[in-house]
C-alpha cells in the first residue's frame, strides 16, 4: 500500500457511510470495482495501518504503543479479511481474537496500567468497545459465515459493514434473514475527473513537478492517464512508479503522453 494517503470524495463518502451504520446499529454494504478504494479507506477508516502489526503479532509493549490504542479507542472499528478458505469456525475464532485484542488496546487507552482502582478495573475489564465490523472481501463467506455474522450482530450489538465486488447486493438478497437487517448499501465509484486531477497534482508534486491543466503536454499526459487508468485507483498508483522509472531511464524531465505509454507498457493492466 501507498505510503500517502489521499483523501478523495469517495473516502469522505465512505466514512460518512460507516459513520452512519455505527450510529444506527445497522448492516451496511459497500461494493464497488476492483480496485476504486475501498480497501484503503476501510484501513484508514479502522487505523489498521497503524493497528495491524500490533493486532496480528501481539508481542512486547512499548511507549509508542500508546498511540495506537487512542487511534483505536476513536475507530472502536475491527477490520476483518477472511482468506479465500475460511471455515466458519475460524472466522468465529479470529474474529473474536481480533475484537478481544482491540477490547484490550482501548481497554489500556481508557485505563492506563496502574491508574485503576480493582473495584473500577473489575467493572471495566471484559467489557466490549469495539462499535464496528468491517469484513472486507465479503464474496468469500459461505451461507453458514454469513449466519454467525448476523448472530454476532444480533447477539452483541456490533454494527457490521461488509465490501465486495459490484452484485454483492443482490448476491446478499437471497439471504432474507440476513438482508432484512442491512440499512444502507453504498457503490464505492472511480475518481471522477476533478478528483482525478487533484490526485495527479500531488504524484506530479511527488516528483517535484507541477502539474498545470493549460499546458498542452500536461493536458495531454492527463487525457493518457484518464484512458488507461479510467479513475482506478490502485492502477494510478502503479502506473506512477513506472513512469518515475521511465523518466529515470531515460533522463527524462517532463513526463509526456509518451511517457506514460511508455510506462503502461511495463504493465498488465486488467478489465476493472
Amino acid at each position: 500500500m501507498s505510503q500517502r494517503f489521499i483523501v478523495t470524495k469517495e473516502h469522505r463518502r465512505f466514512t460518512e457511510f460507516a459513520d452512519a451504520v455505527r450510529r444506527g446499529h445497522t448492516i451496511g454494504l459497500c461494493f464497488g470495482s476492483a480496485g476504486v478504494g475501498k480497501t484503503l479507506s476501510a484501513r484508514r477508516y479502522a487505523h489498521d495501518e497503524k493497528a495491524h502489526d500490533l493486532l496480528t503479532y501481539w508481542g512486547p509493549r512499548s511507549d509508542n504503543d500508546a498511540k495506537i490504542y487512542a487511534a483505536l479507542n476513536r475507530s472502536r472499528t475491527v477490520l476483518y479479511t477472511p482468506s479465500v478458505l475460511t471455515t466458519p469456525r475460524t472466522l468465529k475464532d479470529e474474529l473474536t481474537q481480533a475484537i478481544t485484542r482491540t477490547n484490550m488496546c482501548i481497554e489500556q487507552h481508557l485505563v492506563p496500567p496502574g491508574t485503576a482502582t480493582p473495584e473500577a478495573w473489575g467493572w471495566r475489564h471484559g467489557r466490549n468497545y469495539v462499535e464496528l465490523i468491517i469484513v472486507d472481501e465479503a464474496e468469500r463467506l459461505r451461507p453458514a459465515a454469513l449466519e454467525l455474522l448476523r448472530d454476532r450482530y444480533d447477539r452483541d450489538d456490533i454494527a457490521l459493514i461488509l465490501i465486495g465486488m459490484p452484485g454483492l447486493e443482490k448476491q446478499f438478497s437471497h439471504y432474507p434473514q440476513f438482508y432484512s437487517r442491512v440499512g444502507f448499501a453504498h457503490q464505492y465509484r472511480p475518481l471522477g475527473q476533478d478528483e482525478l486531477l487533484f490526485v495527479l497534482e500531488r504524484h506530479w508534486r511527488s516528483l517535484g513537478k507541477t502539474l498545470d491543466p493549460d499546458d498542452f503536454t500536461d493536458a495531454q499526459a492527463i487525457a493518457a492517464i484518464a484512458r488507461i487508468t479510467r479513475g482506478n485507483f490502485r492502477l494510478l498508483e502503479r502506473l506512477f512508479p513506472q513512469i518515475q522509472r521511465v523518466l529515470k531511464i531515460n533522463e527524462l524531465d517532463t513526463i509526456t503522453n509518451d511517457v506514460i505509454e511508455a510506462a503502461q507498457s511495463t504493465l498488465v493492466i486488467g478489465v476493472t
